[in-house]
Parts: C-alpha cells; structure tokens; sequence
C-alpha cells in the first residue's frame, strides 16, 4: 500500500506522517504542486524568495 504524501499548509515541508516534523501542525494536505530540496539555505536564493531558512523538502505551491 502506497503511502500518502502531504503537505504542511503552514511551511510547506513535505511529510508522509499525521503531522509537520518541523513546525507540528497538523493542517496538511495533499493537494499541492511541485517540490523543491534545500540544501544550503542560507546561500539559496530560492530559499530566499519561499522565505524557507533552513535544510529540508518543500512544496512548491500549497492548495
């Protein structure tokens, strides 16, 4: 059985459990578009412009 992917509505991490590891919320969902790795946020201009300022992967767009 294939696990569900979703995203955090808040910071945008990508998760496959009940609930963000990042900030804790549990106001995911599975309707988002597109992902981005951040590796280095602080040297990313990408992580600049999504206001993302640490390590991890985010969705793009959040519906």
């Amino acid at each position: 059985m294939a696990k569900i992917v979703l995203a955090c509505k808040n910071c945008r991490t990508i998760t496959m459990e009940k609930e963000c590891p990042r900030c804790k919320s549990k106001d995911l969902t599975k309707n988002w578009k597109g992902y981005i790795y951040v590796i280095d946020a602080e040297k990313s201009e990408v992580a600049k412009l999504m206001n993302l300022n640490s390590r991890g992967k985010y969705a793009i767009t959040v519906v």
